[in-house]
């Protein structure tokens, strides 16, 4: 992408009320969506138990490993820290598909928290979303996911619709 394009898209941001570091945090993550391969961002937050339960058991570590054409995006939220060392004790991390980011706001405090990204709502973790060329394909905002369907949602985003 052209600079001159990121930055007008940052500024944009910040004029509709973004802070600076919440417009560059959410410009970065729109630059991963729009991979040709399939992005599945997920919100996620070390505290949550929905999170926690999710990660047990080698459930998101397995399904990461058996998708290696698939990018990974884990967006801590409403946390201080990025979580790192609790999605390391699970397996998820280490795969050069994964990035782990943390959202500039950390505050769990009503009216102060993050409640949008990327023109999403944001009210509950976890949430899963799959992109593909910077379109959101699926969004699951309701918590813990099951994995067979994220893989079937993975095989859509892929698929081309001529008919």
């Amino acid at each position: 992408m052209r600079p001159l394009l990121v930055l007008s898209l940052v500024l944009a941001g910040v004029a509709r009320g973004a802070d600076p570091a919440t417009a560059a945090f959410e410009q970065r993550l729109a630059e991963a969506t729009r991979s040709e391969k399939v992005t599945v961002v997920h919100l996620w937050a070390p505290w949550c138990s929905n999170c926690k339960a999710e990660l047990s058991g080698g459930a998101w570590s397995g399904f990461i490993s058996a998708n290696p054409g698939v990018n990974f995006v884990f967006v801590t939220v409403w946390n201080p820290g990025d979580g790192r060392e609790l999605l390391a004790a699970n397996g998820v991390g280490a795969q050069p598909n994964v990035q782990v980011l943390l959202h500039p706001n950390t505050s769990r405090k009503r009216g102060e928290m993050m409640t949008e990204l990327l023109g999403m709502p944001v009210s509950w973790i976890p949430a899963t979303w799959v992109y593909r060329r910077g379109k959101l394909r699926y969004a699951l905002n309701y918590g813990e996911l099951r994995f067979p369907m994220l893989g079937q949602m993975i095989k859509d985003s892929t698929e081309t619709w001529d008919r």
